[in-house]
């Protein structure tokens, strides 16, 4: 499963799989085996029994036992950390409880608004060329501004932890990634044990659970990791769709923008998680015949199941019964703001560049390789040029109104910060008027020293590169 044959037309091993049984065994990557599970019914069973398939990946013997590596490189997204994803009962409801209640303090229309703001501010870079690479010039871009803002994680900080994501889901040297997301969450932690503001990370820090330092690292490579790589797939693989499938692009040449129903589609067939709810039996079973290893991993394919042809109706438009966003305790607890960003995303594009066409055939374009995700590596368009339209000015609530020092774009910031504020105007509220002019009071559970080091002399960059420098250089491999 993690070679450019399989990338190229998943569904076809799906289907010899599934002559195999409701479950079959797989190689995720070389030396890593695992099960996985392709019948819709079976993957319900796996993902609503925690008495029977615990997510707590300390039970993973062969990595335990040294038969799995722990430079393989799916090792980092399949090892135990303490967080609500890989955490079964009490200890997964209060870290879930954490991050819903964090989550709960979006603001809807303060988050479509940046989001709005947001893609303005990209299309307008490209817009009067006639022809981009959605993928790398705005799908991968737009998740990055957005978890930027809600984490209030500085733009330094947010190249590093994009680079880091990037090679754990792509399965690239994935040790180096690994770290490279520690350290950089380490520093934000730090930041906001000083500079708290109306972020996810400081409502964390806040939450009457009282996470350790430890525990916030790992609740933020959940989320940030959740909020990423995923979604930049979902408005991908959607534009692709919508660009490629007569049933929607005739809609769109008529003026109408099936957005919601494009996604629905997306989230049936080409879900962004094709691959994962990964779960281990705490005894040995049996499962519809197939057996079943205690501490053996066992992995949900969203997209195999979403496909099950014992589905009793293949009518996706408006059925959102599909696994895409996993089920059972461990369903996604973000689900309704990815999809939020998503729609506003592929709508606000059309919407600006209504004659976009694909600039290859579809049949042309390149999926990348890995078990995981669903995930293509370019999405080449043309369109007639239009003149930029710069967006309305934000309202002047957001976070340096608060009065929180060294919020995005308030007193304290960096400057190379307060600029890319301003080159992406947004309403960031996210409901701060829950926050206290002050901020929320960080967590006392670990000395701030901990996490406020200063960085060693010499560990950063010889200079400080522009905004967005990263970039270039990140879609190049460099």
């Amino acid at each position: 499963m993690y070679g450019p044959d399989f990338a190229a037309d998943p569904h076809a091993v799906y289907r010899r799989l599934r002559a195999l049984g409701p479950a079959a065994p797989v190689e995720l990557a070389p030396g890593a085996h695992a099960t996985l599970v392709t019948d819709y019914r079976a993957a319900l069973e796996v993902l609503r029994s925690p008495e029977i398939f615990a997510k707590d990946a300390r039970r993973w013997r062969a990595l335990a036992d040294g038969r799995v590596a722990a430079d393989n490189p799916v090792v980092p997204m399949m090892a135990y950390r303490p967080n609500c994803l890989f955490s079964d009962g009490d200890a997964h409801r209060r870290l879930r409880q954490a991050v819903t209640d964090s989550l709960s303090r979006i603001d809807p229309n303060a988050l479509r608004g940046y989001v709005e703001r947001s893609a303005d501010t990209l299309i307008d870079r490209f817009a009067g060329l006639g022809e981009a690479d959605l993928l790398g010039a705005y799908a991968k871009v737009l998740p990055l501004l957005v978890f930027q803002q809600l984490f209030g994680c500085p733009p330094e900080l947010g190249d590093r932890l994009v680079e880091g994501f990037s090679g754990i889901f792509d399965g690239v040297d994935a040790e180096r990634a690994d770290a490279l997301i520690a350290d950089s969450l380490v520093e934000l932690i730090g930041l906001k044990h000083t500079e708290p503001g109306a972020d996810m990370t400081s409502w964390l820090m806040a939450h009457h659970a009282r996470l350790t330092d430890e525990e916030m690292i790992h609740q933020l490579v959940v989320l940030i990791g959740a909020g990423t790589e995923p979604q930049q797939n979902l408005i991908a693989n959607a534009l692709r769709l919508l660009l490629s499938d007569d049933r929607f692009a005739g809609d769109l040449a008529g003026g109408s923008m099936p957005v919601e129903d494009a996604l629905d589609e997306v989230l049936w067939l080409d879900p962004p998680m094709a691959n994962y709810g990964v779960h281990y039996p705490v005894q040995d079973v049996d499962f519809g015949g197939v057996p079943l290893r205690a501490g053996e991993p066992v992995v949900v394919s969203f997209a195999a199941a979403n496909t099950d042809p014992a589905l009793l109706s293949d009518q996706r438009t408006g059925n959102r019964a599909h696994l895409a966003w996993s089920a059972g305790p461990h369903t996604c607890p973000a689900k309704d703001a990815a999809r939020l960003i998503a729609a506003v995303a592929v709508e606000k594009l059309l919407d600006r560049l209504p004659d976009l066409e694909l600039a290859v055939p579809a049949d042309r374009l390149v999926w990348r390789p890995g078990p995981f995700h669903r995930a293509l590596t370019a999405l080449p368009v043309r369109f007639p040029p239009v003149h930029p339209t710069r967006p309305a000015p934000a309202p002047v609530h957001d976070l340096a109104a608060s009065g929180v020092p060294g919020a995005a774009g308030g007193p304290g910031a960096p400057y190379h910060h307060r600029q890319q504020q301003a080159e992406t105007p947004g309403d960031p509220r996210w409901k701060a008027s829950s926050v206290s002019s002050a901020g929320p009071v960080p967590s006392p559970s670990t000395p701030p020293a901990v996490t406020s080091t200063a960085r060693p002399p010499g560990s950063g960059p010889a200079e400080r590169r522009r905004p967005w420098s990263f970039l270039g250089e990140w879609w190049h491999g460099q």
